[in-house]
């Protein structure tokens, strides 16, 4: 299959992050952290529309009732784009003020699993949470620095958890009581190959990872075997999102934070959103329980 990756926009993100197919209006959601930006492509025009939230951002997701949910700093939010209101939903760790949300994802029944971090991406005191629509728990899984992904496999029963600056992808087993159980390495990434970044899976169960510093995303089957890896022409590679109307174009955010200004220079493109086309069709992302 061809390797090319093609710019859907020159963004020049600082922190690209969060891609999310809406599969009901066929268009992406993604942010940038550090600009406090929402944006969303129209993959019809590629046309971009952008809002400003109130603090960093980490990610936005579809809810129930044509609504969206967002993870800011502060919080939880919801979020609406007719007006660009953020109202707040629910703190999360309010005594840890160094922290910020980072990565989200939904499961079949709708519940939101989100990760922390130390946003100076050193302190292990980055934890993974849940919102069932109503209320913020937290989970057992051990903190790290940096969390992302989270994924889940087509059946739910293995949760995928990056530990970024431990370079390895964690298999979660989920209970039959919805609970994370025990957690083996799935994947370690070498240092000198990059940081492991978010993380999503296909509809065969496939893990799509960005590696950050690596100039790529990869692709790693159910065993942890290595399938593909899709070159880009900038380091940061953040998260892939599978979305089109047949699930089966890829795009991927990206993000010129870190690079030198000579690295900017040689990158022009860092901090823009891609594509590429894949073979496996991803999994639409469950629409967001949000109790009134």
């Amino acid at each position: 299959m061809e390797e090319a990756v093609r710019t859907v926009w020159q963004g020049a993100m600082t922190l690209g992050e969060g891609p999310v197919w809406d599969a009901a209006a066929q268009q992406l959601w993604f942010v940038d952290i550090k600009q406090h930006r929402v944006h969303r492509l129209d993959p019809a025009t590629d046309a971009v529309e952008s809002w400003p939230a109130p603090a960093q951002v980490g990610w936005v997701l579809p809810a129930e009732g044509g609504r969206m949910i967002a993870g800011l700093q502060t919080g939880l939010a919801t979020f609406d784009p007719a007006t660009g209101d953020f109202t707040p939903l629910a703190e999360v760790e309010p005594h840890l003020p160094g922290n910020r949300l980072n990565d989200a994802t939904v499961d079949a029944d709708g519940t939101i699993w989100f990760g922390s971090m130390d946003d100076g991406c050193e302190l292990p005191t980055g934890r993974l949470h849940r919102f069932d629509g109503a209320a913020v728990t937290t989970t057992a899984i051990p903190a790290v620095p940096i969390t992302n992904g989270p994924a889940f496999a087509p059946g739910g029963d293995t949760l995928y958890h990056v530990d970024t600056a431990g370079g390895v992808l964690h298999a979660v087993t989920i209970d039959a009581d919805g609970e994370p159980g025990a957690m083996r390495d799935f994947v370690r990434i070498d240092p000198d190959h990059g940081n492991p970044d978010g993380a999503i899976t296909d509809s065969a169960g496939n893990v799509w990872v960005g590696i950050w510093g690596g100039w790529c995303a990869r692709c790693y089957a159910p065993d942890g075997s290595l399938l593909r890896e899709v070159r880009f022409p900038c380091a940061n590679v953040t998260k892939v999102a599978l979305g089109g109307p047949d699930l089966r174009t890829a795009y991927a955010t990206t993000a010129k934070a870190d690079l030198t200004e000579a690295e900017l220079a040689e990158q022009p493109l860092a901090g823009g959103v891609f594509m590429f086309e894949v073979e496996v069709p991803g999994l639409p992302v469950p629409v967001a329980r949000l109790r009134s």
